[in-house]
């Protein structure tokens, strides 16, 4: 398994791609770009495959999230996601916040992660 630290060579298209495999949606191709120009990506390939990614949304300084840790099922449980978050933790330029998908709270806990504050989201007015 190759792993990639802030890897420049990740394209929107591969990530739409590899990300369509785990949560199917309907990415644009230009707004994906533009989100990954914005966010440190850490990768994990076999061979020429993207496997695994996590994304860094940071300021730098004080705050730092985890906008999301993906890896393809056929690829879970093999260490990867553990790995990349070792590769976030050493990585990151500040302290981490995240949310954690409902049942997958224990994951993170067992990779040294500890609860902190409660999350809640502001969702944009629909316009019709």
């Amino acid at each position: 398994m190759e792993y990639r630290i802030n890897d420049q060579r990740l394209t929107a298209a591969a990530f739409i791609s590899f990300a369509n495999q785990i949560w199917q949606g309907d990415y644009d191709l230009e707004k994906t770009a533009a989100a990954l120009s914005k966010t440190q990506n850490i990768t994990a390939y076999d061979g020429d495959k993207l496997v695994g990614c996590l994304r860094i949304l940071s300021d730098g300084y004080f705050f730092g999230t985890i906008t999301e840790l993906l890896v393809l099922p056929d690829y879970q449980k093999q260490g990867i996601g553990s790995k990349l978050l070792q590769l976030a933790r050493e990585n990151a330029p500040s302290l981490l916040y995240f949310g954690a998908q409902p049942g997958l709270e224990s994951f993170y806990e067992k990779n040294g992660c500890q609860k902190s504050l409660q999350s809640y989201i502001i969702k944009k007015p629909e316009i019709l």
